[in-house]
């Protein structure tokens, strides 16, 4: 040991009595410093102008969206430093002739490579040293800092560094000029950066290139999460090129046969996957979590639902259609990153088995035949497949699939098969910008496997709105379609049409019945059935639109509400004097995450063509409001609202008054042993399929949608992934401040630097 400690300390003699050395790590700090600075006076400014900060640590220092600084300031600059100090650790012995010298004394080659290297991880500490004096800037500047996910950055950081430094000692083993050892060591860090992408398509090399891949580890830390795998990599991957170093000395040392060389390289190389296998394999991982906030972690719920599951295995079939625009998210090259999407999940069940199908039929896309009239489904997935560079082979034909399962309902799209004890349900991709599903639509379907379903029944006969039609007025896209990230169906809801006319009686165990915009009066037979119902407890929610009071007055009297004549107006020149916006009251508190957030930011939900409520007071139930409008900007016109024609005008001399006026009442009473719940809204286009399918819109109507079906089952679904909320919400400097600091941090402390290494060169001179 003494040995290797000796040569370390004349390793770093030479590096830190040249200038080199000094200056990397003079411009690292203030690479990072500036990057700080940067983010640091961005979000006083923010924060002085009244702009919401949240979650600053992660934000500051690992958020890729936002520049953070350990992502671009460090990871994407890091690997220029390492190859600029390693290039000489070797070369330079070679080329001066003094690795001779230490062939010939009584030092083993081992205590020379280990040696060299622990003179390296010292000048990695000193690298380290830099971002730690931000972070404790940082600490200082931001309130309620995170330690945890920071350290862990820092301990990423710190085993890349480590692993870089053992892969440029080993370079600067290969030749005796420095610079092309830098050259070498480059390649190297590229080739296992973009290793990962290497030989996708075929899955022994996608295993094996997914491995040895250093990309994605040290951001997995940076994130706060610490993981045996990933930190075992960097220990072997840095042991891999000891060794490797350690043979290439032996070779100049001694001559050794090729075969016998080879065989101890390949032997290393072979050592490293086993264990590296093993060590990946899920099950073998443990796990840390170094957040406040356990923001890598799966919710409560979620793990709550695997925990339920227990013990037996859980087959997750991923179907993937090569006609249909979605196989390129789930070809074959991209199955080591659907991997990852789904170790969160591992994580608490190892034991789910992914598997995945390829086949070609039919696409509900309508350009994909545009662009190949005449091609028969067979001449198109030849054509495909040789475009995507990919054996046809692979691919089941649409007979083969139809045997196997029924994908058409699902569109023949990207979609996943999950299956449990006999029980089988579809975990959907979607058509928005995050396509993949969520952990609240996998909780979602994960329940749909082992607990009851919530149903919700929709009544029909009175012309009420459909759920199996995408027309404007229509509830296709919140209820069945398989696409919508949003719909009952993705949401673990089972939806259903109700017939109440004839025989039929509302079912009993229903989680709510919709009554919404019926155009016809009801039967006197269907009127009993609803108010039996109603009398029994039944979660309800009835939605009416202006013009058609008194279908609904009658069921609503009962209930001390009414539909007000007329309809709602909004003063506001910007849009139609119908287009009126409903703000959700402190009562939206009660309606989980989605619509608090509502409440909190102030988001309005478009009611368009409304009726308002009234209610008196006199029923058994406890009537509250749940959505009302601007009091300065609405009021009730009776009449016909003619919007075709003038502006509409406030007029209070014709009896116009302007008020809050409440669109959405909230009725509940204590019956049979639980709380009944009913929602009442004047207006039913909230939930229409032209609302609700609006790529930009800035109202909440699907939040709210959401809110309320939580309420009907009592918090239950939809699934509403939780996690303590972040503390690190402000930060504690000024503007005015920022001048001082930058002066400190890109001024004080690199001249501290400087002064240091002038004077120990001043020194080495004069010795």
């Amino acid at each position: 040991m003494k040995k290797i400690l000796r040569i370390a300390r004349v390793e770093l003699s030479a590096l830190f009595y040249s200038p080199i050395a000094w200056f990397l790590l003079i411009l690292f700090f203030v690479q990072v410093a500036v990057a700080y600075l940067k983010k640091i006076e961005t979000l006083a400014t923010s924060q002085e102008l009244g702009r919401a900060l949240q979650n600053l640590t992660f934000k500051v220092f690992a958020d890729p969206a936002m520049s953070g600084i350990f992502i671009t300031g460090v990871l994407n600059n890091l690997y220029l430093y390492i190859p600029l100090i390693t290039m000489g650790l070797i070369s330079r012995e070679v080329s001066s002739g003094t690795i001779k010298l230490l062939y010939s004394s009584p030092v083993k080659l081992s205590h020379i490579v280990l040696g060299k290297y622990l003179a390296m991880l010292v000048f990695n500490l000193c690298m380290m040293a830099a971002l730690v004096i931000v972070a404790v800037f940082a600490s200082f500047h931001i309130e309620a800092f995170d330690w945890g996910m920071i350290l862990s950055g820092l301990l990423g950081i710190f085993l890349l560094l480590s692993a870089y430094a053992a892969i440029g000692l080993f370079m600067s083993c290969l030749s005796s000029y420095q610079v092309v050892a830098a050259i070498a060591t480059f390649a190297v860090f590229a080739l296992l950066n973009f290793m990962g992408g290497l030989w996708q398509d075929y899955d022994f090399l996608r295993d094996l290139t997914g491995y040895l891949s250093i990309s994605g580890r040290t951001e997995n830390m940076i994130f706060g999460l610490l993981n045996t795998r990933d930190i075992l990599y960097y220990l072997l991957i840095t042991a891999l090129f000891l060794c490797f170093a350690w043979f290439r000395l032996q070779g100049e040392r001694a001559s050794v046969g090729r075969w016998i060389a080879i065989g101890k390289y390949c032997l290393v190389v072979v050592v490293v996957l086993v264990i590296g296998y093993f060590a990946a394999a899920p099950g073998n991982i443990g796990y840390w979590d170094t957040t406040r906030t356990r923001m890598n972690t799966l919710s409560v719920n979620a793990q709550e639902t695997l925990k339920a599951i227990g013990k037996e295995p859980l087959e997750v079939t991923t179907y993937v259609n090569l006609l249909d625009p979605t196989y390129y998210a789930g070809r074959p090259a991209g199955r080591n990153t659907d991997k990852r999407r789904w170790e969160r999940y591992l994580r608490f069940k190892p034991n789910i088995q992914l598997n995945y199908v390829y086949y070609y039929d039919s696409t509900y896309t309508e350009y994909v035949y545009k662009s190949n009239k005449g091609l028969s489904l067979d001449d198109m997935a030849r054509k495909f497949s040789k475009s995507h560079k990919i054996d046809l082979a692979r691919f089941k034909t649409p007979a083969e699939i139809q045997q196997l399962v029924n994908l058409r309902p699902e569109k023949n799209r990207l979609v996943m098969h999950l299956k449990f004890k006999g029980k089988s349900t579809f975990l959907r991709t979607f058509e928005d910008m995050q396509f993949w599903p969520s952990e609240t639509e996998v909780t979602a379907a994960l329940r749909r496997l082992t607990v009851p379903l919530p149903v919700i029944a929709f009544l029909q006969g009175e012309e009420e709105r459909r759920i199996d039609r995408l027309g404007d007025r229509h509830y296709k896209l919140a209820t069945s379609e398989v696409n919508v990230r949003t719909s009952l169906l993705n949401q673990g809801f089972d939806s259903k049409d109700l017939y109440l006319k004839g025989e039929e009686e509302i079912p009993e165990g229903l989680t709510a019945l919709v009554i919404a915009d019926p155009r016809a009066a009801f039967a006197p037979e269907v009127l009993q059935k609803i108010q039996r119902y109603i009398d029994k407890g039944g979660n309800l929610l009835l939605a009416g639109e202006p013009g058609k009071q008194d279908i609904l007055n009658p069921i609503l009297q009962g209930l001390g509400v009414r539909l007000m004549d007329g309809i709602v107006v909004q003063g506001d020149t910007e849009f139609s004097p119908d287009e009126v916006k409903s703000f959700v009251t402190s009562l939206g508190t009660e309606f989980g995450r989605k619509v608090t957030q509502l409440h909190r930011e102030e988001v309005p939900v478009n009611t368009r063509n409304v009726a308002g409520l009234v209610y008196t007071g006199t029923s058994n139930f406890n009537v509250r409001e749940l959505l009302h409008t601007n009091a300065e900007l609405t009021w009730n016109k009776t009449g016909k609202l003619a919007l075709d024609s003038a502006d509409i005008v406030y007029n209070p001399a014709a009896g116009d008054v302007k008020q809050a006026i409440p669109t959405a009442l909230a009725l509940t009473r204590n019956i049979n042993g639980r709380e009944q719940r009913i929602l009442v809204t004047g207006d039913a286009d909230f939930l229409s399929n032209v609302e609700l399918g609006k790529s930009y819109s800035k109202f909440g109507n699907a939040n709210f949608y959401q809110g309320f079906l939580g309420w009907f089952t009592y918090g239950q679904f939809p699934i509403e992934p939780t996690w303590p909320a972040p503390v690190d919400n402000a930060v504690t400097i000024k503007g005015t401040s920022i001048t001082p600091l930058r002066w400190i941090m890109l001024g004080v402390i690199p001249a501290i630097g400087l002064l240091m290494g002038t004077v120990l060169l001043i020194r080495r001179k004069r010795k």
